[in-house]
């Protein structure tokens, strides 16, 4: 999932933030309409764990090292959301990407696009280089969004490969991410987003640190997630969680009641979790 903002409608080091295990039940998850264009009221915030874009226009206005170690310094540890599956075309990149990288359009957000993420050229135009920013930064570690594109993607964009392709590929390349990201800082994190069903890739579960899940308890916005594919995701990230990856797990609603029962599922089945809003414009209030 990525948020379109309204507005547009070396020196790497080690990450000394806390490690998964001291994972507290709050961590914050925004990627537009910082502040004051500042990132101090997440640093304040009572969070173990912050997700930030690398940009804070989600374009070409970059968070500093600078930002990001104020942050870090107060106990926090930050990851750097980009996509690796799919590219907005607001985003820099974008207007310079080989046409045949490029796939169908996702239907639920306009102007999204799922690329053929399995291409040399987009680890070389776009992952790698989002990888090495993030290690400028000082992030901790990377927040991957948009595995789901090895679902998405229209079969006749990807001649030769089918679902079953296309899920190896989308495993080989969060591993590529991992083995690149950890070579330049060690304990650098790996966390993809959904897709938990990933782990049964050979080399996977082992490449990633920690998952993030959207809407295992509720749906955008105040819909209880009770189809199959609910059950499916809480099966597979519980088996995650059972082989030490940490989860950060975000519901999206505001009723009380809703509120209240998605922190009491965070509690019961040990992941960390955040109840917020669809358009992730603002740190949503820890569970209590």
């Amino acid at each position: 999932m990525t948020v379109l903002l309204a507005a547009l409608t070396v020196a790497a080091c080690t990450p000394s933030s806390p490690s998964p295990s001291a994972e507290k039940n709050a961590w914050a998850y925004q990627l537009q309409n910082y502040k004051d264009n500042r990132l101090d009221e997440l640093a304040a915030g009572p969070y173990q764990t912050v997700v930030i874009d690398l940009a804070r226009d989600a374009h070409s206005d970059f968070f500093t090292a600078d930002e990001v170690d104020a942050v870090r310094a107060t106990g926090k540890r930050v990851l750097a959301y980009f996509e690796i599956g799919s590219i907005e075309d607001f985003r820099p990149e974008y207007k310079n990407l080989p046409k045949d990288l490029i796939g169908n359009e996702w239907a639920d957000w306009p102007g999204e696009f799922f690329v053929r993420y399995y291409d040399d050229r987009w680890w070389e135009l776009v992952v790698k280089p989002r990888v090495d920013r993030a290690v400028r930064a000082g992030f901790d570690g990377v927040y991957l969004d948009t595995p789901l594109a090895y679902e998405e993607i229209a079969l006749d964009a990807v001649p030769g490969r089918d679902r079953d392709k296309l899920a190896a590929d989308m495993a080989t390349l969060v591993e590529r991410i991992s083995a690149y990201g950890k070579g330049r800082v060690p304990g650098f994190l790996i966390v993809p987003q959904n897709s938990p069903e990933l782990r049964h890739q050979p080399g996977y579960t082992a490449a990633i640190d920690g998952i993030g899940m959207e809407e295992l308890f509720f749906r955008a916005t105040d819909e209880r997630c009770d189809e199959d594919w609910c059950a499916e995701n809480l099966a597979d990230t519980r088996a995650l969680r059972d082989a030490g990856k940490f989860v950060l797990s975000v519901d999206y609603a505001t009723k009380a009641d809703d509120v209240r029962a998605a922190c009491e599922h965070y509690a019961t089945e040990r992941f960390t979790g955040t109840v917020t809003v669809l358009e992730l414009d603002r740190p949503a209030k820890p569970c209590p």
